[in-house]
């Protein structure tokens, strides 16, 4: 919401000289987020000028230009820029007469950009000034020409200072207006709040209007208006419209120009000038919060009735667009059919033209979450809308009726009518019960009782005294006091937020992070330490790119997909966070990062096949059961944490002596081993197939069904758990991603890591007699995975054996073609004794006999 300091002033007392910074800071005070400063960004001699006189002179470019002279100041007097009283001015507009008066901007002045206005030669002349348009004065948008005083209704003095004639040297402050706070979407709201922070002394518009004349409120009329409320099919229990007030205004001038007050005024709240009687209604919204809309009366067919809309039902609204309506939707009508979206918009068959001469007024109120859906249904938010969703004054309906009625008698000459309507079904606040104390106990501060009541006097609640305390009554443009909760905070807020001490909590001992809190912060802050950059990408990806990441065997999983997702071509959730770092490395790559390494730790979505989630939803403001909250967690697909990574480029760059080292698939399973580090969880790797992975290049990782005393390189084959895949991906998939072809990448179910991890681990004896090492080369058939081998030499080995690892791998000359040569280093040890030579080459042998029986290995020659 944009507040005009000017506008403000008219209902709160401002200190002179007060500036924007102060408002700001004064309204800050009372909970509200300052957004931004406003002005027309114009400064320096910007005055009334006549024109005397003009020459035409056409240019060889085909444009021709006046050559005018202009006076600026009274005879015998100086020009506010120190210069003559008569300036030569060139300018390339023709829509000026000798005798009109225009705004004339004198060298020193600026214009918005910044535009510095100097004494310059131009087409054979020094142009000393500049006649100004209503674009570049901050008052329109298109340059028709320049401003004509008489055009605006004003008939100056010339040398009169032009930005305070036309309300340029005004500025306003912008505050973020939160959803349970709509009645500071008013210069009505805002000047209470600014009178609650400053104590400046506050006059409500809704009791004075400084108006020229004085238009009566009226609450009955000798003609009665015909209006019907006829919504027999309340949505949700709730009656679409409470109260709904009209008036007739006629004879009125509807080409008369809007007076520039109004139009700055306008224009600093965000809002174009469009006809003197649709600023009108715009202005006094922006003054009380209460949407209104003017009616061409001789097009009305009958009276209104407002009703819900038939399914289909059509419209055609005030932005020639035709809409399609659903049940839900609010309309008024009358005989001839709809002739306006409720709260929303206005219909084009009753709108307000320059041949307008009978108007109806209508100010009403509407259920907020109707507004709220339609406009979020048609994509049509609005500034009424915005109010509506909100909550507005029933109150306040009436009496911005009438100031529009006499604005409309001061500005466009029209005569008030004895017809109109008042229809009021609105329900009064009820009252809340505040128990004395209540206040300091939830806010941990000492009111006083004189505080509190004076607090909430101040908001305008009604107070009476009871048994137990307090009892509360809301005024009516206060909808969000709703209990004693919402009373304290509005006390905690008018005797200012300062008060409150600040005390931080004692954390009871022994607590600290949660197993899985300490394993996701462990893994993410090694992945980081260790060269990978951590991003966070969107969650929303298409079917074809979850099915291919998704499963490693599967074409099409199961998927989660959105009703109203963002992207129409990206409506689902994803099955794994490789596409969203793919994409974020094509995105660094584009811009000059050609090697990258990513990481990221995240949610994605697996449901199960055959099961519909999403239903089950319950109401707002209710405590469900525990069987109706079984069924809402029944009701959200399985949700696993995953890191995944991509690794791009180079992992060595170039350098002197070096050439440069590309990333590949050990990479990748270099990151799955400092994930294993970092978790203390001990995974294993073996042959896989992924879909999206290169075939040959793919590592499954796994955690071992059983302890044992095997390294990274090996476990027992068999009931295995995978928790991930790494290698490298196709080369399809990565020139889809516009990436080289070699990417190298990993992706772990981060939440069975962390399910390992918070198994308690039993400590190991410390070995106090010494090891005995041998080397065990094997020769085996190429397809049979060295890690079986591996399970196999320790199963067949037994206890004795301590640690096994795979050392080297060869394939080449003194090895049969199609086989290979598997080396491991074997380690050996005996709790009671020193073993001896003899007995691990016992053990070692054993184990050699169950990799033969098993792979047919033999030792290596």
């Amino acid at each position: 919401m944009r507040i005009p300091l000017s506008w403000l002033a008219e209902y709160v007392d401002l200190e002179p000289g007060t500036t924007p910074e102060q408002v700001h800071a004064a309204l800050v005070k009372v909970g509200f987020e300052e957004e931004d400063l406003h002005d027309f960004a114009l400064s320096g001699p910007i005055v009334v000028g006549e024109v005397l006189s003009f020459e035409e002179e056409p240019q060889s470019n085909g444009k021709t230009i006046r050559w005018c002279q202009v006076r600026v100041a009274a005879d015998g007097q100086k020009a506010a820029d120190g210069g003559d009283p008569v300036h030569g001015i060139v300018c390339g507009a023709g829509n000026f007469f000798v005798g009109d008066k225009v705004v004339v901007t004198l060298p020193g002045s600026v214009l918005p950009g910044p535009f510095p206005i100097a004494a310059r030669k131009t087409y054979g002349h020094v142009s000393d000034g500049m006649m100004a348009s209503a674009k570049e004065l901050g008052l329109g948008e298109g340059h028709d020409g320049i401003v004509r005083l008489a055009e605006m209704g004003v008939d100056p003095e010339v040398g009169t200072d032009a930005l305070e004639l036309l309300g340029l040297n005004d500025a306003a402050v912008e505050i973020n207006v939160t959803p349970d706070r709509g009645y500071a979407f008013s210069v009505r709201g805002v000047a209470r709040e600014y009178a609650h922070s400053t104590g400046a002394a506050f006059r409500d518009p809704a009791l004075y209007l400084p108006a020229t004349g004085a238009a009566p409120v009226a609450t009955s009329f000798g003609t009665e208006f015909p209006v019907t409320i006829a919504d027999d099919a309340p949505i949700r229990g709730r009656a679409g419209a409470s109260a709904f007030v009209t008036r007739v205004v006629r004879g009125v001038d509807a080409t008369k120009p809007t007076p520039p007050w109004m139009v700055a005024r306008l224009r600093l709240v965000g809002v174009r000038s469009i006809s003197l009687i649709v600023d009108i209604t715009n202005y006094v919204m922006f003054e009380l919060g209460q949407p209104l809309h003017g009616y061409d009366l001789d097009t009305l067919s009958g009276g209104i009735v407002v009703r819900r809309a038939t399914e289909g039902e059509k419209i055609t609204t005030l932005d020639n667009q035709v809409r399609s309506l659903s049940v839900e939707d609010l309309l008024i009508t009358d005989n001839s059919g709809p002739i306006g979206l409720a709260g929303i918009m206005g219909g084009a068959t009753t709108e307000i033209t320059d041949a307008t001469h009978n108007v109806l007024i209508e100010a009403a109120n509407f259920d907020p979450v109707t507004i709220a859906r339609s406009a979020r249904r048609h994509k049509l938010p609005s500034e009424a809308s915005r109010r509506f969703e909100r909550g507005v004054d029933p109150e306040v309906a009436v009496v911005a009726v009438g100031r529009v009625a006499q604005l409309l008698v001061d500005l466009a000459g029209g005569t008030i009518d004895d017809a109109g309507s008042n229809l009021n079904a609105s329900v009064a606040a009820s009252a809340i019960e505040l128990p004395t104390g209540f206040v300091s106990g939830l806010i941990g501060y000492e009111y006083t009782a004189d505080q509190v009541s004076s607090s909430l006097s101040e908001i305008g609640a009604t107070l009476t005294s009871s048994p137990t305390g307090l009892s509360v009554t809301p005024p009516s443009w206060r909808p969000d006091l709703t209990d004693k909760w919402t009373l304290a905070e509005e006390v905690a807020r008018i005797v200012g937020y300062d008060l409150i001490p600040a005390v931080l909590p004692v954390a009871p001992p022994g607590r600290g992070y949660t197993v899985a809190q300490q394993v996701r912060r462990r893994v993410s802050e090694t992945l980081a330490a260790t060269g990978h950059t951590e991003i966070l990408s969107y969650p929303f990806l298409d079917e074809t790119t979850n099915n291919l990441f998704g499963d490693a065997v599967a074409a099409s999983i199961p998927q989660v997909t959105l009703v109203n997702p963002l992207d129409s071509e990206q409506g689902n959730m994803r099955t794994s966070l490789l596409p969203g770092l793919l994409a974020t490395a094509a995105r660094n790559r584009s811009r000059g990062l050609t090697s990258v390494s990513l990481f990221e730790t995240g949610l994605v979505f697996l449901p199960a096949a055959g099961v519909t989630y999403g239903h089950g939803l319950l109401a707002g403001a209710v405590r469900p059961t525990s069987e109706q909250e079984a069924a809402l967690h029944a009701a959200i697909p399985p949700q696993p944490r995953f890191v995944s990574g991509v690794l791009i480029g180079d992992a060595l760059e170039r350098q002197p002596g070096q050439k440069p080292v590309a990333f590949d698939w050990q990479d990748a399973l270099a990151s799955i081993q400092q994930i294993a580090l970092a978790s203390g969880v001990k995974l294993a790797v073996r042959q896989g197939a992924h879909r999206a992975f290169h075939p040959g290049r793919t590592a499954e990782i796994v955690i071992a069904s059983s302890a044992n005393n095997v390294s990274n390189n090996g476990s027992n084959n068999g009931s295995d758990e995978v928790v991930g895949f790494a290698g490298e991906l196709v080369p399809s998939v990565t020139e889809e991603f516009h990436l080289p072809r070699v990417v190298a990448a990993f992706e772990i179910n981060l939440d069975v890591i962390i399910a390992h991890a918070g198994v308690p681990h039993r400590a190991h004896d410390i070995q106090t007699m010494p090891a005995a090492t041998q080397d065990l080369s094997l020769v085996v058939v190429s397809t049979v995975p060295a890690r079986d081998v591996l399970a196999a030499v320790i199963e067949g080995a037994g206890d004795l054996l301590e640690d096994a690892q795979l050392v080297d791998v060869y394939e080449g000359p003194g090895v049969t073609d199609g086989s290979r040569s598997l080396t491991f280093a074997l380690r050996f040890r005996a709790k009671d004794r020193t073993l001896t030579a003899a007995e691990a080459t016992v053990s070692k042998d054993a184990g050699v006999a169950l990799a033969h029986s098993r792979f047919g290995a033999t030792l290596r020659e």
